[in-house]
């Protein structure tokens, strides 16, 4: 072997698993959760993973650790291919069948919930990476135990909303639909399956016609959206991909579409409110970083741009590499 092919070959050797490590080390591409009504997910991690401040939460952290809610916009199957009905398991509905999201499917009355009633309603989903495909809401029976196991059989056969690429406002999905009526506690779940990959996220958003009349033995707080204070803070800790697949020219860490606010809570210019129904008391939202509107949708999200940008780091380094070692294998010779 000469020695040009020699140092080629320990170069390729040395190279390869290198870029492995970085695309094996990257964090898992998560999407979003909806925020008007607040699921559950969201509203847990806006009261604080380390301390929550209700009891349900409370709950859905001893069962499933404080992670789940730092990865509050990962409640997910990637294989779903719209097949949610035969992937999903009664009882599990809440955390996508994914242990990790087990807290969610605690049976209880007493979930943070939000105020509804019939007729026209704008839902809002906080988006972290844009995609297309289309929403479906999916309303329980009016025979619905909230302190039951959440079954499919729970929900209506046919989805009350559906819509398909609804446009991405201040990184947020709005949308409208038309809520039947009911009465006392309910719950919303909505499937976002998308249409450029089998992949589908979940949420479960606990409701309240009226009067709560729930089984719970005191009244069910109100639930609130995370801030964006409370989302730039607990970016560090998640799992999750949070640099929204470079749609949005921000810094990873930073989840896509918020911005920190000046006000210690208070939501970010641009950030929505809605008056009455069942609107969260603060929103959060935000311009992007740099001020620039995400993509309305696109993007595959198979990669996190971590992994593609180290790769490319890596592969110029590889490059420099051979060249280096021709060049000295060629003055020995």
């Amino acid at each position: 072997m000469t020695a040009r092919r020699k140092a080629t070959g320990i170069a390729l050797a040395g190279i390869g698993p290198l870029v492995l490590t970085v695309l094996t080390a990257s964090p898992a591409a998560a999407h979003g959760s909806m925020t008007d009504p607040v699921s559950r997910v969201s509203a847990c991690f806006a009261e604080g993973p380390e301390s929550p401040k209700s009891a349900a939460c409370k709950a859905a952290v001893r069962a499933g650790g404080t992670q789940a809610l730092y990865d509050w916009n990962g409640v997910r199957d990637g294989e779903a291919g719209g097949r949610s009905r035969t992937r999903i398991p009664d009882g599990k509905l809440c955390s996508a069948n994914n242990p990790e999201y087990k807290g969610l499917d605690l049976p209880r009355a007493d979930w943070p919930s939000s105020r509804m009633r019939a007729g026209s309603h704008t839902f809002r989903y906080k988006a972290t990476a844009p995609h297309k495909g289309f929403f479906e809401l999916y309303l329980t029976k009016s025979s619905y135990d909230p302190a039951k196991p959440l079954k499919w059989s729970d929900l209506e056969s046919k989805p009350f909303a559906k819509v398909t690429d609804p446009k991405l406002t201040h990184g947020e999905y709005v949308f409208k639909g038309k809520v039947p009526a009911r009465s006392g506690r309910h719950l919303i779940y909505s499937v976002w399956q998308r249409s450029d990959s089998p992949e589908a996220f979940y949420t479960c958003s606990d409701v309240v016609f009226g009067k709560d009349g729930g089984k719970a033995a005191k009244p069910a707080p109100t639930a609130s959206a995370p801030t964006a204070r409370r989302l730039a803070a607990g970016a560090g800790k998640s799992s999750m991909d949070m640099s929204g697949h470079g749609h949005d020219g921000g810094g990873a860490g930073t989840p896509t579409g918020f911005v920190t606010p000046a006000g210690a809570d208070a939501p970010a210019p641009g950030g929505s409110s809605q008056a009455g129904g069942n609107a969260p008391q603060v929103q959060g939202g935000g311009k992007p970083a740099g001020g620039r509107q995400l993509a309305e949708t696109g993007g595959d999200g198979s990669t996190a741009p971590m992994a593609i940008g180290g790769a490319a780091v890596l592969a110029m380094g590889a490059g420099a590499l051979f060249a280096t070692t021709r060049r000295r294998a060629r003055h020995r010779g």
